[in-house]
């Protein structure tokens, strides 16, 4: 059985193919068409899917789609009626938008099969379903809790469950505009980022700040009740009006004037993104308590867009009851298109779970044949090298900014070794210099450590593993001296542990860097500038290597420098 899972309705569009239960590939259709975070029909990335699957239009049997449109309408229209300054911005995105995005579809469907024709089904699935629960069944587990959580699909925000082998129970939901992921958004606005986008540089600006100047007032805007369910005070926001501007004049009135998108940073956005970070972490660790008491369960499966905040999730691993949690790569929309098709697979349609997802390797690849001739094509010259992880370690071992384009790319927004860009972690000037020189983004962002599994605890207060770089955790006191450029504010640091059997090539990189230098982790972060998706072609590695700082590039086993 073959299934085409899409996310086409929400950002990040995204094709998938599984056949009998296997993830043969992902792929985001950013990647392909660069443009970040993109809501295009993903048409580039299914025609790449189905290449790499050897398999044609016919020889799909489902399609799983990460949306259900007709869900919840009942809950909006109410919502409408009460609040008819909403009306004209609904009516645009839940009607205008989501007809051409149906529309849009049913075109591509009615293109490749014709009337008469042996058609696949396709499966409409309730967004949070296809997060949480497609999630689960792709998860290491046979039992856990789980949690859903993001600004809105159909109109729930958060979603608190249960699943055991093939079954899922649904607990709890909230509906917007009572949305953890819409507070976090409205403080990312107020910072000067882009909100539904620039999450991750709130979550890394709230070290900077003191989250107790604003908690007591920030503690008042969210509240979770005993069952979980999420509470927002409106007051603070417009985001319930759907409109651009997602602060009210009540919230400037108490945390003062918003950043311009150019301006500097003033104590009152850092301390703002302290406090809301902080409250964030504190209500959802409310939801987790929840969820272990009621489940007993030992692990925790989270996910949808606020899943992404690793800082959170480390102190669900820390503090919570439950042993570990699994957040899979691309645990945002773009992942809603492996969790449909897996929840049409194991959830539906019943079929025996058989595959983990414990690989984010999953996308496109290429050899040192079509590296070479993308080399020749740009008239540029490079040199072969057979032992291309020695090659490496050493220009990292000599303070070089490598990019590093290796085997299969990864799913989700974390650079795991595949496409990346690497450096020494040993140089305290090295988080400014790339964030000056390389990715052209605020001085003040971290920049994440890979280690070998197998000694990270040597440096890292982590007592799981954290494949996927979605678990902050401290560097332990005495080694933050020795690796600076990894080492945020706070002493922390959003560890990816390498495992030897996942990604054997960047593993043997990180030990040869060892061998070097005594140090078991370098510096990693995506291979691309900032506002661009992450290289996805040997061309595109080509094009940001010679438009940025980087000192040389290691492709395949073929290097350029500088």
């Amino acid at each position: 059985m073959i299934i085409l899972g899409l996310n086409y309705y929400f950002h990040d569009s995204t094709a998938c193919i599984v056949k009998d239960g296997e993830l043969i590939v992902a792929i985001e259709e950013e990647r392909l068409n660069r443009d970040k975070h993109t809501q295009a029909f993903p048409q580039m990335a299914i025609d790449r899917c189905l290449k790499i699957a050897g398999i044609s239009y016919d020889d799909i049997d489902n399609i799983a789609v990460s949306i259900k449109p007709t869900t919840h309408w009942f809950k909006k229209l109410i919502y409408i009626l009460k609040k008819p300054k909403s009306f004209l911005p609904f009516f645009g995105h839940h009607v205008v938008n989501a007809y051409a995005k149906q529309r849009r579809f049913w075109l591509w469907y009615k293109n490749h099969w014709k009337e008469n024709q042996d058609s696949p089904k396709v499966h409409f699935i309730e967004h949070h379903l296809t997060h949480v629960a497609g999630s689960f069944f792709i998860s290491p587990y046979k039992e856990a809790a789980l949690l859903g959580i993001d600004g809105s699909g159909e109109w729930a925000t958060t979603w608190m469950g249960y699943g055991k082998d093939n079954s899922i129970e649904r607990f709890q939901e909230s509906f917007f505009p009572n949305s953890f992921g819409s507070f976090y958004e409205t403080v990312t606005q107020f910072c000067g980022f882009k909100p539904n986008y620039d999450e991750g540089k709130t979550m890394g600006l709230a070290p900077m700040g003191d989250p107790n100047v604003f908690k007591s007032e920030v503690e008042k805007i969210l509240k979770v009740d005993r069952k979980g369910k999420v509470n927002v005070e409106l007051s603070y926001f417009n985001f319930q009006y759907l409109v651009k501007n997602t602060y009210s004049n009540k919230f400037i009135e108490v945390f003062g004037k918003p950043r311009d998108g150019n301006g500097p940073f003033e104590d009152r956005h850092k301390n703002a993104a302290a406090a809301f970070q902080k409250v964030l972490e504190d209500r959802v660790l409310e939801i987790c308590n929840i969820l272990y008491e009621k489940t007993k369960a030992d692990y925790l499966v989270i996910s949808g867009g606020v899943s992404l905040n690793s800082v959170m999730n480390g102190r669900i691993v820390r503090e919570s009851k439950f042993k570990d949690v699994y957040v899979m790569p691309a645990a945002g929309d773009n992942g809603t298109a492996i969790g449909a098709a897996y929840y049409l697979y194991n959830g539906i349609l019943n079929k025996k779970r058989n595959f983990v997802h414990n690989n984010a390797y999953i996308g496109t690849s290429y050899n040192n044949d079509e590296i070479e001739k993308a080399i020749k094509g740009a008239k540029l010259k490079a040199n072969y090298e057979e032992n291309i992880c020695e090659k490496a370690a050493t220009l990292l071992a000599e303070g070089k900014i490598i990019g590093w384009f290796q085997g299969p790319m990864e799913i989700g927004p974390r650079a795991l070794g595949s496409r990346s860009i690497l450096a020494n972690p040993a140089y305290p000037n090295m988080k400014d210099k790339i964030n000056a020189e390389v990715k052209f983004r605020e001085a003040y962002r971290p920049f994440a450590p890979s280690a070998l599994v197998e000694k990270y605890k040597d440096f890292f207060d982590l007592e799981v593993e954290a494949p996927f770089m979605l678990k902050v955790c401290d560097v332990l006191k005495e080694k933050q001296s020795v690796i600076p450029a990894v080492t945020h504010v706070d002493g922390s640091a959003r560890l990816q542990t390498v495992n030897q059997e996942l990604h054997p090539r960047y593993h043997q990189l990180i030990s040869e860097f060892e061998k070097k230098t005594g140090v078991p982790v370098v510096l990693n972060t995506s291979f691309n500038i900032q506002g661009e998706p992450v290289v996805e072609s040997p061309q595109h590695a080509l094009r940001c290597f010679y438009s940025t700082g980087l000192d040389a590039l290691c492709i395949g086993n073929w290097v350029l420098e500088k």
